[in-house]
C-alpha cells in the first residue's frame, strides 16, 4: 500500500476566477518536466495530485493537449514561440556540449510582452538560447519547490504596478542522477508521498516487471511532489492579491522518461496535461478541442491583448475554454530532430481524432536513445535479460522503425499495428500525407524531401 503524507490543502481557499474589466492581464505558465496524464483529474487512480486536481475544478481541463515534440528543449522553445521545433530553430536540447540555440530571428514571447510594457520572469528551468531571443527581465534559478515558491513570491513583490508573465520551470518529475530525487533531502514541510511498486497500475507502453514497477512508483512520488509544487506557486499568487487577475497554464513539456514515451512522438510522449484557468469569462469544465502547445503563445498574447507576429501556426485555444467540441480543432502536428546531440531522428507527426501518420525521415537508422532513459533500470533490465517485449510492443518495432506509420486510434491506441501498408487504409494515408507535407512547406521546414511515390 502506498503511505500519503497529506499536503496542506493549499488552494482550498481560492475564491471564483473572476477579474474586474480593467484588471491587469497577468500571466503565469506552469511547466512540469517530464509528466504525462498521471493526475487524479485525468482519471489516474494512482496518482496523488490534490492541488492540480482543484486548479483544474476551477478552470478548464483539455481532454486532447498535445505538445508539438517530446523533447525539453524543443518543447519549451515551441511553447515560447508558438513554432514547431524545426521552424524556431532550438532543433533539441540548449544545455552543454548540445548547443542547440533558436534562431535569431524568433520572436518569442518575452520579447513581445516586454516590448507591450510587461515584466517578465522565469523562476526554475527555462532550457533554452540565445538569451537574446529569450529576454526576460527576471530569471531565478530554482529546483526545489520551496526555492521555487520563493522566487515567486520575490517577483511579485517586485512587480511596481505592471502586468507580468511569469513561467515556471519545475523539477519534477524528471529523473536525476539517483532515480527521481525522492532520495534527496527536501525542505521541511514538502510531503513524503510513497507509492507501493506491487500495487501500482502500470501503463501499457511499460512492461510489467519489477523494475519498470519500482521506477514508477519512484515517479509517482515525484508526481506527487510537483503537485506540492504547485499548490505552493498558488498559494503566492493568491496572497498577492494578482490569482483572479491571471490566466493560469499547467502542462508538461513531454511525456514520462521512459522508452515508448519521451523522445517519441508516439500518445505516451506527447498527449499531455493541459489545465487553464481564465478569470472573468464563464467556461466549461472539461474541453475535447485538440490543442498544441504551438497555441500556448497565441494564447496568451491573444489574452494580453498583444498581436501575435505573422505566419505562427498556432491560434488562441480560447474557444476551448468556452465550448467543450468547438469546430475546427480536430488535429494536431509533431516534429522532432533530437534530443541530446547524438540522437538525430527526425519525425513528422499528424494526429487527429481517429488516426496519427508518422514519417520518418531517417527510417534507416536505429532509434537512439536518451542517456537516462538508457541507463534506467527498466531498460538495463530488458536488455540483461533479452526481453523481446517492452510493454505491448516489440524491442525490435521499437528500435527500427518503416518511413511511414498510420494507425487507427480508434482500434488500436496502443498504435502498434502499422497500416501504411494496408490497401484499405490507403485513403486516410494519402489524406494525411498530403496534410503533413502542406504543414511542412507552411511552417519553412528544412526536412522537406521529394518522396518516391510523387
Amino acid at each position: 500500500m502506498f503511505r500519503h503524507v497529506l499536503a496542506v490543502a493549499l488552494v482550498t481557499g481560492l475564491s471564483s476566477p473572476t477579474a474586474a474589466a480593467d484588471a491587469p492581464k497577468h500571466v503565469v505558465l506552469l511547466v512540469a518536466d517530464d509528466l504525462g496524464l498521471q493526475l487524479g483529474c485525468y482519471g489516474d487512480a494512482t496518482a496523488r495530485t490534490p492541488n492540480l486536481d482543484r486548479l483544474a475544478a476551477q478552470g478548464t481541463r483539455f481532454t486532447h493537449g498535445f505538445a508539438s515534440v517530446a523533447s525539453c528543449s524543443a518543447s519549451r522553445a515551441t511553447l515560447l514561440t508558438g513554432m514547431p521545433t524545426h521552424q524556431c530553430g532550438q532543433f533539441g536540447h540548449a544545455h552543454a556540449e548540445h548547443n542547440v540555440h533558436s534562431f535569431r530571428t524568433v520572436r518569442s514571447l518575452p520579447q513581445l510582452l516586454n516590448a507591450a510594457g510587461y515584466r517578465t520572469g522565469v523562476v526554475g528551468k527555462l532550457h533554452v538560447l540565445p538569451q537574446a531571443v529569450y529576454p526576460f527581465h527576471v530569471e531565478a534559478p530554482a529546483r526545489n519547490v520551496v526555492q521555487i515558491a520563493t522566487q515567486v513570491r520575490q517577483f511579485l513583490a517586485g512587480r511596481e504596478g505592471k502586468p507580468f508573465f511569469l513561467h515556471v520551470g519545475f523539477a519534477e518529475p524528471h529523473r536525476t542522477a539517483k532515480g527521481f530525487g525522492n532520495q534527496e533531502k527536501q525542505p521541511a514541510g514538502v510531503p513524503a508521498v510513497t507509492f507501493d511498486p506491487k500495487t501500482v497500475a502500470i501503463p501499457s507502453f511499460l512492461p510489467d516487471n519489477a523494475d519498470a514497477r519500482g521506477e514508477w512508483a519512484e515517479y509517482l512520488q515525484a508526481v506527487a511532489r510537483l503537485d506540492h509544487g504547485v499548490g505552493l506557486v498558488l498559494r503566492e499568487l493568491e496572497l498577492a492579491g494578482v490569482l483572479n487577475d491571471t490566466l493560469v497554464i499547467f502542462l508538461s513539456d513531454n511525456g514520462p522518461p521512459f522508452q515508448g514515451a519521451k523522445t517519441t512522438l508516439y500518445d505516451p510522449g506527447v498527449h499531455l496535461p493541459l489545465v487553464v484557468r481564465r478569470p472573468g469569462t464563464k467556461h466549461v469544465a472539461t474541453t475535447a478541442a485538440m490543442a498544441s502547445w504551438t497555441d500556448i503563445a497565441p494564447t496568451i498574447l491573444d489574452w494580453a491583448g498583444v498581436p501575435a507576429p505573422k505566419g505562427l501556426p498556432g491560434r488562441s485555444i480560447a474557444p476551448g475554454l468556452t465550448h467543450a467540441n468547438p469546430e475546427g480543432w480536430n488535429h494536431v502536428y509533431g516534429s522532432h530532430q533530437f534530443h541530446e546531440i547524438t540522437m538525430y531522428y527526425p519525425t513528422r507527426m499528424v494526429r487527429t481524432r481517429t488516426h496519427k501518420y508518422l514519417l520518418n525521415l531517417a527510417h534507416g537508422l536505429e532509434v537512439p536513445h536518451a542517456s537516462d532513459l538508457w541507463a534506467s533500470p527498466t531498460w538495463q533490465g530488458v536488455l540483461s535479460r533479452g526481453d523481446r517485449m517492452f510493454g505491448r510492443r516489440t524491442v525490435a518495432a521499437y528500435l527500427n522503425r518503416p518511413r511511414e506509420e498510420l494507425y487507427d486510434l480508434t482500434a488500436d491506441q496502443d498504435e502498434l499495428r502499422n497500416l501504411a501498408a494496408d490497401p484499405a487504409a490507403a485513403g486516410v494515408l494519402g489524406q494525411l500525407r498530403a496534410s503533413c507535407r502542406a504543414w511542412q512547406e507552411a511552417t519553412s521546414d528544412p526536412w522537406v524531401v521529394k518522396y518516391r511515390h510523387e
